[in-house]
């Protein structure tokens, strides 16, 4: 109740004196406060409310005895003391970090993308700040090739002034005027008249005045930003950690709700006084390949549930115990790390292309029970390729995804966890049972979808034309996780051709991620016709070469040539050749997709054996 009590009633506090408090280290973030996250316009709306004069809502801090933080800490973005002092913090701000982050930073104009100005109508004409109309201006940044930062009059004062505009660093409370006299003398001074002009003198008296009246618009608004009143509500240093967290947690939820992840990281925070913040960014140093996949903090989340026994789900994750968390956090890195590595010898390299994310904490948490050398390794890592690849390439995870994935992990978990197991025992995995999640046929590949989408099996038709190495038709290079990031979604039988005969070139299997070298002037030519005129034609043979490792047909694709694109027996050929092309491609495919839903690690020359043996 005494909390209560001496936090109801709000105190007030001037931003002058808040901004103070920052700089000499006595205001902290508790380090489960979420990062910087408030856009430009947030920004902007928040400085106009403060030099417009109008009331903003309360912040809530908890106060912090000399040397007694509860919570560990860090300081507001950029506002870290050049020589921070020990036991200078007094207060730790509970809610109200986007508003003094916002405050902090502008003040200092240290934005790396965009800049803040005050735009004053008739800036140097009017008299008093009652008279004129201002409002926040927000300047976005770049650099240029030259490295410069852009555009380059918004860090010349002259052509700031020409626009009306002040930059806002000019505000910044405390003793700073010699840097606003400094930039009124930068901005004006190519209106200081020389001796030899006419009416020199009098043309001085006005130049002066232009600056006295500049400066004392900039002051008055200087005066209205020390002085805004941002009232704060304070909890006592006596407050338990644990009431602290539930303000913090209520008071969050109420205006703008959680993630579940900042919960848990406040979670953890009160039961072992360790930053959850602190351990993920050391993960993703460690394992700069698992961040590829998606939001590493739901695969850490979703990993430690399954480490203890729970669904990998919002419900699962909150039961999890906090402190078992952190004392499995060696293995939940080096799991991760290890299921990265599959993942990328299987030539599946990030979120774009992942036909599910299901996979990637089952994957993570069955690492715990596999050892990372011997004979034993190589077996067990063989159900985890047949387990990915299923998953690829059925609809297990359509629905329902985190249960599936729980009941497979349980199973999974049971089989390796016996070193003497056979593929016998894989019908104990729900995802084995082939009567109930069948594996794609190649009718179905037929109609599947263009894998840009979300969709499993579309996605999972591309990852295994990627298996093989999928070398770019330009430049030959085999795909990797960096050269990923520079191919395309490309159309093998052009879209245009397929529109002249009203089909949907849309699917799976008429996809290749490549790059291109020339234009994008796309027209209805043939196949190969098309390719020729995008990429530099080394050589047929070697074209041929490159398709063959995307799993394409060269002799199907060659034969689809046309020149009466009008006539309907031209169309009814486009037809006929894309439906060749298309089964043709469905049976490599399948023959690949056979192998990998085993864990066979198939080479490009068997597919193709074995294709060629079927015709």
């Amino acid at each position: 109740m005494s909390v209560l009590q001496q936090s109801s009633k709000a105190q007030d506090r001037e931003l002058g004196v808040w901004f103070q408090n920052i700089k000499l280290g006595y205001i902290k973030l508790p380090r489960f406060q979420r990062y910087e996250a408030w856009d430009k316009g947030r920004i902007s709306s928040f400085l106009n409310t403060i030099i417009n004069n109008l009331p903003v809502g309360v912040t809530l801090s908890l106060e912090v005895d000399p040397g007694k933080e509860q919570f560990l800490s860090r300081y507001i973005s950029t506002a870290e003391p050049e020589s921070p002092e020990r036991n200078t913090v007094n207060q730790h701000l509970l809610d109200g970090q986007q508003r003094l982050t916002a405050l902090w930073r502008s003040m200092h104009n240290n934005y790396e993308w965009q800049t803040y100005f005050i735009q004053v109508q008739n800036l140097g004409k009017a008299n008093d700040l009652a008279s004129v109309e201002m409002e926040v201006f927000c300047q976005s940044r770049w650099k240029n090739k030259a490295n410069k930062r852009m555009p380059a009059w918004a860090d010349n004062e002259r052509l700031c002034f020409e626009r009306n505009l002040f930059p806002i660093h000019l505000l910044q409370p405390g003793d700073t005027m010699a840097i606003v006299d400094d930039w009124i003398f930068k901005a004006t001074n190519h209106l200081h008249p020389s001796e030899q002009e006419e009416n020199a003198y009098r043309k001085l008296e006005e130049y002066n005045k232009l600056k006295e009246k500049i400066k004392s618009i900039i002051t008055a608004v200087r005066e209205r930003v020390a002085h805004f009143n941002l009232p704060y509500l304070s909890l006592p240093a006596s407050t338990k950690k644990d009431v602290a967290l539930q303000v913090f947690i209520n008071m969050n939820t109420n205006s703008k709700p959680l993630a579940l992840y900042d919960i848990i990281v406040a979670e953890v925070e009160e039961v072992a006084g360790k930053s959850l913040h602190d351990l993920e960014e050391d993960l993703v140093e460690k394992c700069p390949k698992a961040n590829r996949f998606g939001e590493i903090r739901n695969l850490i989340l979703a990993t430690s549930a399954l480490l203890q026994d729970k669904l990998p789900n919002n419900r699962g994750m909150i039961e999890m115990n906090k402190r078992v968390l952190l004392d499995n956090w060696p293995k939940l890195e080096i799991g991760i790390e290890r299921m990265a590595e599959l993942l990328d010898s299987q030539a599946v390299f990030d979120a774009s292309r992942l036909p599910t994310n299901a996979v990637l904490a089952v994957i993570s948490a069955l690492y715990d029970v596999i050892p990372e050398t011997g004979d034993y390794k190589a077996k067990a890592e063989r159900l985890l390729r047949s387990y990915l690849w299923t998953a690829f390439l059925t609809d297990r995870y359509d629905n329902s995804a985190s249960t599936r994935a729980y009941a497979d992990f349980k199973a999974l978990k049971v089989i390796l966890s016996n070193e003497q197991f056979t593929d016998a025992d894989f019908l104990e995995v729900p995802i084995f049972k082939r009567d109930e999640f069948p594996i794609v046929t190649v009718d179905e590949m037929l109609s599947e979808g263009w894998p840009k989408a979300v969709g499993i099996i579309p996605r999972g038709i591309l990852a295994v034309t990627n298996f093989f190495g999928a070398e770019d038709f330009a430049d030959g290079q085999t795909i990797n996780s960096e050269h990923i990031k520079t191919r395309e979604y490309h159309h093998l039988f052009p879209d245009a051709l397929l529109k002249e005969a009203a089909i949907d070139s849309y699917l799976a299997l008429n996809c290749a991620l490549i790059t291109w070298k020339t234009n994008r002037v796309i027209g209805r030519k043939n196949p190969l016709e098309y390719l020729r005129e995008r990429i530099d034609w080394s050589s047929e043979n070697e074209v041929r070469r490159r398709l063959k490792t995307h799993l394409i047909p060269w002799e199907v694709l060659a034969s689809a040539t046309y020149s009466d694109f009008e006539s309907t027996s031209t169309k009814e050929k486009i037809r006929d050749d894309f439906k060749k092309f298309l089964s043709a491609r469905a049976s490599l495919v399948q023959i690949a997709v056979n192998k990998l839903v085993t864990g066979e690690k198939p080479s490009l020359d068997e597919i193709w054996r074995n294709y060629e043996g079927q015709e």
